[in-house]
């Protein structure tokens, strides 16, 4: 699942074809390290994502589209004062980097024909997006980097740009059989390794096919291979490579069961046998935006949550010590009843003991057992039993307390742990607002002078089971209310995963008098995977009819109680599942 040099020449080769000769009609900046181009082309419109994205970096033409920011960043601003309505004459990648140049000219504001360059490089954490002029000097970037991040380069405006050289490695593009052999007998590992260690733009998922496609164990060290091996070797390279230098790819998703395993810009034929099957594709722009739109999607959600999220760990850190503080104070008053039962039995027999006395034996009339009694022999019998009493209640105040207090901060942990699931769930920026919203009104985000409460436009999950019933989950604990208490009718189904943080779900009778088996059991499937227990080969749901769940006053967004239930134990898959929009 790599990016790979190979997949970028195939990238550059669908954008030569669709972009080169179109103009730039409009520039956007989505995201802090995202910019979309639509561009106005002979075949159409069309729509180009330069992601810079340290954890997803990504290159490729959509015909989606993403609501972008009121006001445009800087960098964005620049761009369309040099680029907006600018023709782009080539698209080009370096040898097999992981590098694309679009060289755009434009007319500037004297009527002057201008070129300019925008590279984005998809290198990981260090990728970007750079801006630069006709001279190859950086007029801005996406992320500035200075000479204190990198001793290599940096990448500030006024600075030359050049593609730093991090790795001895070749060009695949430009080699001979004898360079080869000669490259892979110096590197002593596994032939794979060796392939993709001496050679730019080459992943160990493509080596690996190389090896498989020559007949060989990839495994096996290089100098281990026959003559016959090493020839074969290089001659599947090489017809891979003259594939790469004559645009001729064939995009594919290798699965391993259900799962996607692998994609590459060429069939990878060592998963065509078994269990494994080869999805092919048109272009590798849809290939990357289905395989990756979700997990982009995820990604994002994740990095702007990360703030909710350290509030709420925070938080549940500082609660968690809270109790397991309090439950040692519950413990230190385990003496109360002793200290009670030795003032009685002073009171009851402290006539007997001798002035100046340290201790006292009696006959404890609750367990028919003799106890001694330690005694302040500065004190009367009658004053011993009253210190007795008083440590006694004072500890039964401080227990009663705790009791309380411990309640207390165990609903609030409860409550903390809902929403980290609720965070865990969230698959778009509008399903963060309502869980800042409930941290705002939990006292956990302060809310800003003349700052109204913000307009929610996230909405539950919807599934449609086998047997057509429609099934909701809520996404977070005011969803979970509202589907619980004002969306559900009495005679519908509610699920929930038993002892355990998790959204509320739903089945909608509509009138029907029985629920059929396999709907329990998709619905349960549901509660288990929007839990904690997600992942899990077995999870306890609790379910039962609406009307038997109740809120307790004053209890917390989405905590409920219920007396009365069925259990069932089940998994927490949910791909057979159908979900609507």
């Amino acid at each position: 699942m790599a990016f790979d040099g190979v997949t970028v020449a195939s990238v550059v080769k669908e954008l030569k074809d669709s972009l080169v000769g179109g103009r730039i009609y409009k520039i956007a900046q989505p995201e802090e390290d995202e910019l979309i181009l639509t561009v106005k082309a002979t075949a159409g419109q069309k729509r180009l994502v330069l992601s810079a994205n340290a954890s997803l970096p990504l290159v490729y033409l959509t015909d989606s589209n993403k609501p972008s920011p009121m006001t445009a960043p800087g960098f964005c601003m620049l761009l369309r004062k040099h680029l907006q309505n600018g023709r782009i004459t080539d698209i080009s990648q370096p040898g097999l980097e992981r590098i694309v140049h679009i060289d755009v000219e434009h007319l500037d504001e004297m009527g002057d024909l201008k070129r300019k360059r925008l590279t984005i490089e998809i290198m990981g954490k260090h990728s970007n997006i750079i801006f630069c002029d006709e001279d190859n000097l950086i007029l801005d970037s996406v992320k500035r980097v200075s000479g204190l991040v990198s001793s290599i380069r940096e990448v500030l405006p006024g600075k030359p740009y050049f593609i730093p050289q991090t790795q001895d490695k070749k060009d695949p593009l430009d080699t001979e059989e004898g360079q080869f052999h000669s490259l892979l007998s110096a590197r002593p590992m596994a032939a794979f390794k060796a392939l993709y260690s001496s050679y730019t733009g080459i992943s160990p998922i493509l080596a690996q096919e190389i090896c498989y496609r020559a007949g060989i164990d990839g495994e096996r060290p290089y100098a281990a291979l026959s003559p016959e091996d090493s020839s074969r070797l290089y001659q599947a390279f090489s017809d891979m490579m003259r594939s790469v230098r004559q645009g001729d790819f064939s995009p594919c998703i290798a699965y391993t069961g259900p799962t996607p395993k692998e994609f590459a810009a060429f069939p990878l034929t060592m998963y065509a046998q078994g269990n494994d099957k080869i999805i092919p594709y048109s272009s590798m722009s849809a290939l990357l935006e289905a395989y990756y739109a979700e997990k982009d999607a995820l990604t994002r959600i994740r990095q702007k949550s990360s703030d909710l999220r350290r509030i709420v760990q925070n938080a549940l850190e500082r609660n968690v010590k809270k109790y397991d503080l309090q439950l040692s104070q519950i413990k230190d008053t385990q003496k109360r009843d002793l200290y009670r039962v030795y003032g009685e039995l002073l009171n009851t027999y402290g006539y007997n003991v001798e002035p100046k006395a340290k201790s006292m034996e009696a006959l404890n009339y609750y367990t028919n057992e003799t106890v001694t009694i330690p005694l302040d022999p500065s004190l009367t019998p009658q004053e011993n039993a009253k210190k007795y009493f008083d440590k006694y209640n004072k500890l039964k105040r401080t227990y009663e307390a705790l009791i309380v207090l411990t309640k207390e901060v165990q609903e609030e942990i409860r409550h903390l742990e809902s929403i980290l699931a609720s965070l865990d769930i969230a698959l778009a920026e509008e399903d963060l607002v309502e869980i800042k919203e409930e941290l705002t009104e939990s006292g956990y985000i302060r809310r800003r002078g003349g700052q109204k409460k913000v307009k929610v436009t996230s909405k539950p999950f919807h599934y449609l089971s086998s047997d057509g019933f429609h099934i909701y989950v809520g996404k977070n604990n005011y969803q979970n209310d509202e589907l619980t208490f004002r969306f559900a009718s009495g005679n519908d189904w509610w699920f929930h995963a038993k002892g355990m943080p998790g959204s509320h779900v739903v089945v909608k009778m509509d009138g029907a008098e029985e629920l059929p088996d396999r709907t329990f059991e998709e619905a349960g499937r549901l509660a288990a995977y929007y839990s904690k227990g997600r992942g899990q080969d077995k999870v306890e749901i609790d379910y039962i009819q609406k009307k038997h769940v109740k809120k307790p006053n004053a209890a917390k967004p989405g905590f409920v109680v219920y007396y009365t239930n069925y259990s069932l134990v089940i998994d927490s898959d949910i791909s057979g599942i159908r979900q609507l929009p």
